[in-house]
């Protein structure tokens, strides 16, 4: 029995990057003789098993065959004669087929070291063609590596497989587990760029593919062009640090704008609505969690009315938190300050420029949630008030504390 360490470790090692958990493979070993030796048996599509002491994941050497469409349509091999040279060969990315023995000497049947230096993201083997999600794969790769490019003939190979239909075999919980990773890396518009170039962007999200070519007015977008346009909110997403569901709701901020009808361009009246519902079926077609669904959805419904909210008066402001329900969601009210500023700051020329709406509301909430409803609530049923009387008293008391937090800003 030979162990290897391989696949992200070796890479990350090779490029100076911190690297997440190590991923082992054992060659010449059956699942009997691990669990023998102690290792749990976690593996339910291949044999993979946990360290006795580190946790870490040992996965069996194994060989794959293509028998349907799809991710899930193989035929996994696993046994004790397949060797090291056997399992790489059946990987996505030369840079990812890579090992090191127990000496530490590297294993590199496939020249990853070589593209790792000229900066490539190339396919192991035509083998690539039978698994759509190394598309995704791919794609995130390109996010978090955004210096690299694609070799020519990886790129034509992942065009073909998108014109032979792969692509619409992948189910959606692979499909959302690449996107979320890919919009956590470093430079997410890469892989939105590379799907797009290789025409699976029209078939998985046809609702941001469509936002290329479609004109903006230019006194508020210098750049122009909407699916440019978002391809800059994304980094500076990622510039920000913002988490998943803001960088989601980035993504659905501006989907309406695809199907603005051309007579009225650049101006996009009502692409507000129309983008909550796009996100909406979005996000039911791929399987996306609540949290990130009911934040784009809100962002997507009232980025513009924040982008505003400077010409607001205190009545309109608190209204503005109710809408979004900022006062039982503090912390999703800010999430949504944030996806604004990525949305206002990703406009070219804009980058560095300051967003002070979202110091303002963040104040006028602060206001509005330290207003106590009881005392107030107490005296207006002294008064004879009762019902809605003594939600308006509250709300005129919230609106009293928000224009006094925002007379001095």
């Amino acid at each position: 029995m030979k162990v290897y360490l391989v696949g992200g470790a070796v890479r990350d090692e090779l490029l100076a990057r911190p690297s997440g958990d190590r991923d082992w493979l054992v060659v010449g070993a059956t699942p009997a003789e691990m669990i023998e030796a102690g290792y749990q048996p976690v593996g339910r599509d291949f044999p993979v098993f946990l360290h006795p002491q580190t946790h870490e994941e040992y996965a069996l050497a194994r060989t794959e065959r293509k028998t349907a469409p799809g991710y899930r349509g193989f035929v996994v091999h696993a046994a004790p004669e397949v060797t090291l040279e056997d399992d790489l060969a059946r990987r996505d990315l030369t840079i990812n087929a890579m090992a090191r023995d127990a000496d530490g000497a590297l294993v590199d049947p496939h020249g990853g070291q070589r593209d790792l230096q000229a900066r490539v993201l190339r396919h192991v083997s035509p083998a690539f063609a039978e698994d759509p999600v190394r598309i995704l794969r791919l794609a995130r790769f390109a996010a978090r590596l955004h210096d690299f490019t694609v070799a020519p003939e990886t790129m034509a190979l992942m065009r073909g497989m998108v014109e032979a239909g792969e692509v619409d075999a992948l189910v959606a919980e692979r499909v959302w587990q690449e996107l979320a990773r890919g919009l956590m890396e470093a430079k997410p518009s890469r892989m939105f760029e590379l799907l797009r170039e290789c025409g699976a962007l029209a078939r998985l999200l046809p609702e941001v593919d469509r936002l290329w070519g479609v004109p903006q007015r230019a006194e508020y977008h210098p750049e122009v062009d909407a699916g440019v346009h978002l391809m800059m909110v994304l980094d500076m997403a990622a510039r920000l640090e913002a988490n998943l569901a803001v960088r989601f709701a980035c993504l659905g901020h501006d989907l309406g704008k695809g199907t603005t009808p051309a007579e009225v361009l650049p101006r996009h009246i009502g692409h507000e609505m129309r983008s909550k519902k796009l996100v909406r079926s979005l996000c039911e077609r791929w399987k996306v969690p609540t949290d990130c669904r009911e934040l784009a959805e809100v962002v997507a419904l009232e980025h513009g009315n924040v982008h505003r909210s400077g010409e607001l008066n205190a009545a309109a402001v608190l209204r503005l938190l109710e809408r979004c329900d900022a006062l039982r969601r503090p912390q999703r009210f800010d999430e949504l300050l944030l996806a604004c500023e990525c949305d206002a700051r990703g406009r070219l020329g804009k980058e560095a420029d300051p967003y002070p709406q979202r110091e303002r509301l963040a104040a006028a909430l602060r206001a509005a949630l330290a207003v106590d409803s009881a005392p107030i609530a107490a005296a207006a049923a002294a008064r004879g008030l009762a019902g809605p009387a003594v939600g308006d008293a509250v709300r005129e008391a919230r609106v009293r504390a928000i224009a006094a937090a925002l007379a001095p800003i």
